[in-house]
């Protein structure tokens, strides 16, 4: 079925275009309408939360007994947020799409419109359930950018797609990627840091540049 999926705009289009290929560019509204309904679904479960305010409930109170879903809509917001500027950043110089590009885009939609189902498991699980649900809510997380290193990897690689020399950095794709899985590994490991782990994804930029920095050098230096 994937394989008869049509090319989204011809690289094969005339090199006077100006700016992206229409079939392209209808491509990505229609994946940015994807996201902007997926991150608006995730406010569902604190409509319906609101709605166990009884006559003379102290709203206070129902916030602090639902704070569990309410952090898990601003993180899982977050989340969503910095994976769409993420694509973002990465697509800013593709002005057309190949077959294995398109099929990719598709796919990391596919975790974005995944992730507000296990955000609504998050909280107000037993302990027996909290593993199931932390890898399916990491791992959708995880696997959304691995796609997007692969994105970067494909627009990389084929340079008909871009319309400057700028390439995606695939090495700072990777290791988001790196930390998500050693993220999710903790928090099976130790449960009791509960998703404290998360704070490890303002690690990867860092860690990026000073590897750089190590590998310049040792390159001047040999």
């Amino acid at each position: 079925m994937m394989s008869n999926l049509p090319v989204m705009g011809d690289i094969r289009a005339d090199p006077a275009l100006p700016g992206r290929v229409r079939d392209f560019e209808r491509f990505l509204t229609f994946i940015d309408a994807i996201v902007a309904i997926a991150i608006t679904l995730l406010v569902l479960p604190l409509v319906d939360v609101a709605g166990e305010l009884s006559d003379g409930g102290s709203v206070a109170d129902l916030v602090s007994d639902n704070t569990g879903e309410i952090g898990a809509f601003f993180l899982s917001f977050l989340v969503i947020a910095n994976l769409w500027l993420a694509q973002h950043r990465v697509l800013r110089h593709v002005i057309a799409a190949s077959g294995w590009l398109t099929r990719l885009l598709l796919l990391w939609t596919l975790t974005i419109v995944v992730l507000p189902f296990p955000t609504a498991l998050v909280a107000g699980h037993d302990a027996g359930d909290q593993a199931a649900t932390k890898l399916l809510y990491i791992g959708t997380m995880a696997a959304s950018s691995l796609v997007l290193s692969l994105i970067c990897l494909e627009i990389r690689r084929n340079a008909a797609l871009r319309a400057s020399d700028d390439r995606p950095d695939v090495v700072r794709a990777f290791a988001t990627f790196a930390v998500f899985v050693v993220v999710l590994v903790l928090m099976l490991a130790v449960p009791a840091l509960s998703y404290w782990p998360l704070l490890l994804l303002l690690l990867p930029d860092r860690l990026v540049a000073v590897w750089r920095r190590r590998r310049v050098s040792v390159h001047r230096s040999a």
